[in-house]
């Protein structure tokens, strides 16, 4: 059909299809010369395929800049932006302190040290696994606390009366992102390809952390805490310019775990390892050991000539404890068969 239906009274019928079902019509009056000229403007009718929908035309378009054009008589203004509401500075404050408040009262004490910028990443929040995390903690508290208690067992001074971090230099870590994902055993800590110095991230099975007892027996929450302070340890220790055993390395992170009571029901204290630096909960204990017979802050200080120095076996337990290694752990294992 023609979009224009004349008569000879010079009135003129638009017809515009809604629907299958609905005709609208316009009718307008205007002169003969006004006829013709809107009949030769007007745009040819090209019919939609069958079952085709014709796209509705947007209400309005954003303002976006254009280039310069000449004015039309009538412009279309463009539509403006609803104003964001300002919060009155009174409330803001309020809430504010608020909010300070309710973060100190879910922490011991207030975080004492630079944190880095600290992301979480699930791969799978349908996974089991994600479930038993989101349930079980608070990720940013316990990152948060987690930082506090490496640098208050690994850089800072126990005999100090000061409550401020010591003057010791941990890794300049700036961000940490814990990722959980689906994957075979428990967890490890990676730096970033693009800078592994400043940048680091932890993965974390989801397979494991559903595989851990439920709530009712208080492990999930235990044992999630102890493995994501281990990982967090290898973003804030040194390792003897890269030439300090893994056992070592492994070791001082589950010592900061035994520290902070999150040993899980499975380590053995009375338990004789196979050598001193088998790693993990063995070398713990053993470090557990030289701080209680060097005085406390030993751990600290081994952590600390890591960053000093190459690791060189001899000379590094000569000039921290005056003796081999090896004598240590040989009187170590004497305690254990003792009972002691």
């Amino acid at each position: 059909m023609s979009p224009f239906n004349s008569n000879d009274t010079g009135s003129v019928s638009v017809s515009v299809s809604v629907s299958e079902t609905a005709t609208l019509y316009i009718h307008l009056t205007m002169s003969q010369s006004e006829k013709e000229e809107a009949v030769a403007a007007a745009p040819l009718s090209v019919p939609f395929p069958p079952e085709t929908t014709p796209a509705p035309q947007p209400v309005f378009l954003p303002g976006m800049s254009h280039a310069a054009e000449t004015p039309t008589p009538s412009p279309v203004p463009a539509p403006a932006p609803s104003a964001i509401p300002i919060r009155p500075k009174a409330d803001t404050d309020t809430e504010t302190a608020a909010d300070n408040s309710s973060s100190s009262s879910s922490s011991p004490s207030a975080s004492t040290v630079d944190l880095p910028r600290l992301r979480l990443h699930i791969q799978d929040v349908a996974h089991p696994g994600s479930s038993v995390f989101l349930s079980s903690v608070n990720a940013a508290t316990v990152l948060r606390d987690s930082i506090d208690a490496i640098h208050t067992h690994l850089y800072t001074d126990p005999l100090s009366s000061s409550t401020s971090s010591s003057s010791l230099s941990p890794p300049p870590t700036r961000s940490v992102t814990l990722i959980l994902r689906d994957m075979d055993g428990v967890a490890y800590t990676t730096g970033v390809d693009l800078d592994p110095e400043h940048h680091k991230e932890i993965h974390f099975s989801l397979r494991y952390i559903s595989s851990v007892a439920p709530p009712s027996s208080s492990r999930q929450s235990a044992e999630i805490r102890g493995v994501l302070l281990h990982e967090l340890v290898h973003c804030y220790q040194w390792n003897g310019r890269g030439r300090a055993p893994g056992g070592l390395i492994e070791g001082v992170a589950d010592w900061v775990r035994l520290r902070c009571d999150l040993a899980p029901p499975h380590w053995r204290r009375d338990q004789v390892p196979a050598k001193w630096d088998v790693g993990y909960q063995g070398t713990a204990y053993f470090l557990e050991y030289l701080e209680k017979r060097f005085g406390e802050g030993i751990v600290r200080r081994l952590n600390e000539k890591l960053r000093e120095e190459a690791y060189d076996e001899k000379t590094f337990w000569t000039e921290l404890v005056g003796g081999s290694v090896e004598q240590l752990f040989e009187d170590y294992k004497k305690t254990l068969v003792k009972g002691a």
